[in-house]
């Protein structure tokens, strides 16, 4: 494939969603659609053209039309009862909101066969979407907030690459991960493999062994300026993606 700054290159474009917060900026002080930098810097980095998502209720296909790939970013905990479980104290945040949009925007991806990266929450989705649960509070399993870190920052954590798998190939064997997170996957879901693990144990990434490019980090790669592998590879996939849907396209209308 041709690189992605070359001259003549259709940059792919990434999906990005976004998270609907009180923001002050300026003299403001209003609801907004907002997004951490890090993954937009990340997206151009890698080649892509990073386009933002707000949470607009029922995802919708054209939409999907319109991207080459995407990728699901991190944020607040997901609503248990997408998982048929209570909701546990310590389980804060939600936001039915993008809990809507992005389940419906990753079923639609799914459908069309675009290529997926999910990140941290995004990670918690694909896995709840495919079937599996969540444990919903990391301490009370462990008995230890290493994951959860202080409130606002990253810690790093040492993760293992299970040999063979695409995150591996991608990323290698041990990688100091930029986490904050305190839930993470219970119960795996049909069809996805763990294929990297935190010292305690913790599944710290998933894939698919088969199928279209879906891979999900329980970190955060956006926060890391050398750990853009992960965004490449998406970036790659999408480039393919969207080629072939383009060929397709042109394709039907020569009929």
């Amino acid at each position: 494939m041709a690189s992605n700054d070359s001259e003549h290159a259709r940059r792919p474009l990434i999906g990005l969603p976004t998270y609907s917060e009180p923001t002050r900026f300026g003299v403001w002080d209003v609801e907004s659609a907002v997004l951490p930098r890090g993954y937009v810097d990340m997206t151009d980095a890698a080649g892509g053209i990073p386009v933002l998502l707000p949470p607009t209720g029922t995802a919708r296909p054209e939409l999907l039309e319109r991207l080459d790939g995407l990728v699901l970013t991190g944020g607040a905990d997901i609503d248990p009862a997408r998982y048929g479980a209570e909701r546990d104290p310590a389980t804060g945040g939600t936001r039915p909101d993008r809990d809507e949009f992005e389940f419906g925007l990753f079923a639609l991806a799914r459908d069309a066969g675009m290529p997926v990266l999910a990140v941290c929450r995004g990670l918690q989705l694909v896995n709840v979407a495919l079937g599996g649960t969540l444990l919903q509070h990391l301490p009370d399993v462990l008995g230890h907030t290493e994951h959860a870190h202080t409130p606002g920052a990253f810690g790093v954590t040492t993760v293992r690459t299970t040999p063979g798998s695409r995150v591996a190939e991608i990323a290698g064997a041990r990688i100091h991960a930029h986490c904050h997170h305190h839930q993470a996957i219970d119960t795996l879901a049909p069809g996805l493999l763990a294929t990297a693990h935190a010292q305690d144990g913790t599944v710290e990434a998933v894939e698919t062994g088969s199928g279209p490019f879906l891979l999900g980090v329980q970190w955060h790669p956006e926060a890391n300026a050398t750990d853009h592998g992960l965004m490449r590879a998406l970036v790659e996939q999408a480039a393919l993606y969207g080629e072939a849907r383009t060929a397709t396209a042109e394709r039907k209308r020569d009929r």
